[in-house]
């Protein structure tokens, strides 16, 4: 496994990261999650990905579980906080409230001390941006949080979030968390050189598509009965990526990385790994080996013929 920094900062996280959005509290089996996360911290991934709301905290409390057994030095523990929690109005968002006993909740079901990263999970544009980067920064200087970065931000938030906080000389975000894969390329236009620009690194979540550059969905084809898009309780992020025009795409995509003598899904790991501000993608895993599989894009370098072969391949056909 190979290690970046996260933005400016000093933190070094592992290129491959795992996360916990759709697979970690949704096992038949309760003990699959810490044997996939076990698995994981062999392999020498470090960054664990979580969020209060995930599987309505359950997902925080078994990534603490699991991870309570290890110095707490040696791993990077981010959750998130923004998304409805419950019914209430203040249930919600980004203000100092909210976050206060959020963070405290956040740190009693995962079991530690204090969070690595602290994410803001979504823009909350019902509170002032002043309010909530001080709300951050007094859990930093309260030693709760090391660390704030942002998730699903817009580049003129970020840039807002960035000056702002200067202004005020507080704790500077650090992060980005974007959705960014093969088959989404709109990070590249403003929101990737907007985070250089400023000192943000990117934790990339669905680099994989949901699992369609994984290849295993076929144009035309039945969908596997054990895939995730078969599922109804997963299938509604990936069923954007699934249609005809992906698949075929996809699929042209397979003879470049067996050329490459790499699987589908560790050319696409890579193939976002080139960008030098993306400090790590977040795979979710509902089997050990898929872990195995996907800890070896870490290190891979594609070079420049068979990344031109992936952008000619990502053309949508003429019609």
């Amino acid at each position: 496994m190979q290690y970046r920094r996260l933005g400016n900062s000093g933190l070094k996280v592992s290129e491959i990261a795992l996360g916990s959005w759709l697979t970690v509290g949704a096992a038949s089996d309760p003990r699959l999650p810490e044997r996939i996360i076990d698995r994981a911290y062999g392999h020498g991934i470090n960054l664990f990905d979580t969020a209060n709301v995930y599987h309505h905290g359950e997902a925080e409390r078994i990534v603490g579980h699991a991870l309570a057994k290890y110095e707490r030095s040696s791993y990077v523990l981010a959750t998130k906080v923004c998304v409805p929690v419950g019914d209430g109005p203040n249930d919600r968002g980004l203000s100092r409230k909210h976050i206060r006993e959020q963070c405290d909740l956040s740190l009693k079901r995962l079991g530690v001390d204090y969070i690595d990263l602290y994410q803001c999970h979504r823009y909350d544009p019902d509170t002032p941006l002043d309010e909530t980067l001080r709300a951050l920064d007094d859990l930093v200087k309260a030693g709760k949080v090391l660390y704030t970065g942002v998730s699903m931000w817009k580049p003129a938030q970020i840039v807002d979030a960035v000056r702002t906080g200067a202004e005020l000389n507080l704790n500077r975000i650090i992060s980005s968390q974007p959705q960014y894969h093969m088959l989404l390329r709109e990070p590249e236009l403003e929101l990737i050189p907007v985070c250089e620009r400023e000192g943000l690194g990117q934790i990339v979540f669905s680099p994989l598509a949901q699992g369609a550059l994984t290849g295993k969905y076929e144009p035309g084809g039945m969908i596997p009965p054990s895939s995730r898009a078969a599922d109804p309780k997963q299938n509604g992020a990936i069923s954007r990526w699934i249609d005809e025009d992906h698949l075929k795409r996809v699929q042209r995509l397979k003879p470049i990385a067996d050329q490459a003598g790499i699987s589908l899904a560790q050319m696409a790991l890579a193939w976002i790994l080139r960008q030098p501000s993306v400090a790590s993608c977040i795979v979710g895993a509902s089997r050990p080996e898929q872990v195995d599989h996907n800890v070896h894009a870490s290190g891979i370098r594609l070079d420049a013929a068979t990344l031109d072969a992936i952008d000619a391949a990502l053309k949508f056909e003429e019609k």
